[in-house]
C-alpha cells in the first residue's frame, strides 16, 4: 500500500504544500486524492509567485485581465489566486464531506504586510472568506503577537484558521487559547462549533538549519556534544509540541466544547522538504507521524514519502525523554532556542512579504510582456 495512504490510516492527514493551474485543470490533484490520499492543500506568497510569475499557465487569464488596464496588479494577482482556491476547494470537496469537515481544507493567506496589525487582519481574513465563498477554505493567519487575537475574533465569528509561522512552544500555546476562547465566544453567540475547523503551524526544517549552524560554530569539547545534536532539534521540539497538544485539548474546558461538537485544533508539521542534502528527504515526515495531525508537504517531500516513505504509527510519541534531552542541551552550549524561534518569525513575515512583493512584480512583467496598460492602484 502506498505509504500515504498508510499516513490517513494512522491518523495524520497528507496535505500538499503547493498549487498551482494545471494541477487542478489537468485532473492532477483529482488523481492524487483518488490514488494517493491526500487529504488537504496549503497555499502561501512563495507558491504563487513561482506559479503566476515563473510559468506559462496563467498567459491566457493575465492577457485577458491585463489587457484592458482596469485592474491594477494587486487586483490581477487575487483574481487569479482566488479562482484557483475555489477550483482547489470544489475538488476537495468530497473530501470535506467524506471526512465530516475534518478534511478537505484549502488554505489561502492574508497579505503578509498586514502580520503585525490585529485589526486589518481580521477585516482582510473576513473579506477573503466571504469572497471565495467555500466551506472547506481555511484563512491563514500569522503566528504572531498581534495575530493571536485576529485568530481569536476570526475562530469567533466561524471562519476557519490555519495560524501560519509557529516556531516556538509557548506562541503554540497561546493560539490554543485564542482558538479555545475564540470557540466559547462563537458558541455563546449560537454558532455551531462543529462546523469550525483549525490546524497550528509549525515549522520544522527553518528551525534545524539555523541551530545547526550554530552547533556548526562550537569549539572545542562543546563541538563533539552539539554534533550529536545536528538535525535532532526540531523534531524533538515539535514532540514535545505534541505533548502539549494532547494536555490542552483535555479537561473539563475542552470536554464542555467537545460536547457541543467542537474539534481539536489539529498540529500541522509545515517546512517539511529537507534543507540538508545529508537527510533523508523524507526526514521530517517519518518521525512525527501522529493521531490528529497533519503533515503539509512539498511535492518533491510528497512524492519521496510515496515512494520510500515509513508509515509506522505513532512516531511523534516516541521516546519522549529523549526529546527532552535535546532541548535541555542547547542552552548548557550557549544557544537560546527562544531567540533563534523569535528570529524565525520574524524572518518568516519578512521572507513572505518579500514574495508578495516578487509575486506583484512578476504580474507587472507580464503586464509589460504581454503589452497590457497600467491601472492605477486604489
Amino acid at each position: 500500500m502506498n505509504p500515504l495512504i498508510q499516513l490517513s490510516e494512522l491518523g495524520q492527514s497528507p496535505w500538499l504544500d503547493d498549487l498551482h493551474r494545471d494541477l487542478i485543470r489537468k485532473g492532477e490533484l483529482k488523481r492524487m486524492i483518488d490514488q494517493e490520499g491526500l487529504r488537504g492543500m496549503t497555499s502561501n506568497p512563495s507558491i504563487f509567485e513561482k506559479a503566476i510569475g515563473e510559468t506559462d499557465e496563467y498567459k491566457d487569464d493575465l492577457q485577458k485581465l491585463l489587457g484592458d488596464g482596469k485592474l491594477d496588479d494587486m487586483a490581477v494577482y487575487e483574481t487569479l489566486a482566488i479562482e484557483d482556491i475555489q477550483g482547489a476547494c470544489d475538488v476537495f470537496r468530497p473530501v470535506y464531506d467524506k471526512t465530516g469537515k475534518q478534511d478537505g481544507f484549502v488554505s489561502l493567506e492574508v497579505p503578509p504586510a498586514l502580520a503585525m496589525e490585529t485589526q486589518k487582519t481580521i477585516d482582510e481574513a473576513k473579506r477573503l472568506w466571504k469572497v471565495v465563498n467555500r466551506e472547506n477554505l481555511m484563512v491563514k493567519v500569522p503566528g504572531t503577537a498581534p495575530g493571536v487575537p485576529a485568530t481569536k475574533a476570526l475562530i469567533g465569528q466561524g471562519i476557519n484558521i490555519n495560524v501560519t509561522l509557529l516556531f516556538s512552544i509557548g506562541a503554540y500555546e497561546d493560539v490554543v487559547e485564542a482558538y479555545i476562547s475564540g470557540l466559547e465566544d462563537f458558541a455563546k453567540a449560537g454558532g455551531d462549533v462543529s462546523r469550525v475547523a483549525s490546524v497550528a503551524s509549525f515549522f520544522l526544517s527553518r528551525i534545524d538549519t539555523v541551530v545547526d549552524k550554530q552547533l556548526g560554530e562550537l569549539s572545542g569539547a562543546q563541538k563533539d556534544e552539539g554534533a550529536k545534536l545536528k538535525g535532532k532539534v526540531a523534531i524533538a521540539w515539535a514532540k514535545l509540541a505534541y505533548q502539549r497538544w494532547i494536555e490542552l485539548f483535555s479537561g473539563p474546558r475542552w470536554d464542555a466544547l467537545a460536547a457541543k461538537g467542537a474539534k481539536p485544533q489539529r498540529l500541522l508539521w509545515a517546512s517539511t522538504g529537507t534543507k540538508d542534502p545529508a537527510l533523508p528527504p523524507t526526514y521530517y515526515v517519518d518521525a512525527l507521524i501522529g493521531k490528529q495531525t497533519v503533515n503539509t508537504m512539498p511535492t518533491a517531500t510528497m512524492k519521496a514519502f510515496g515512494q520510500s516513505g515509513t508509515a509506522k504509527a505513532d512516531t511523534v510519541e516516541s521516546d519522549i525523554a529523549g526529546a527532552k534531552a535535546t532541548i535541555e542541551a542547547l542552552p548548557k552550549l550557549g544557544i537560546s532556542l527562544q531567540k533563534i524561534t523569535d528570529d524565525l518569525v520574524e524572518d518568516g513575515v519578512k521572507k513572505f512579504i518579500d514574495s508578495f512583493d516578487k509575486l506583484l512584480g512578476g504580474v507587472a512583467k507580464k503586464r509589460k510582456e504581454l503589452g497590457g496598460t497600467r491601472a492605477a492602484a486604489e
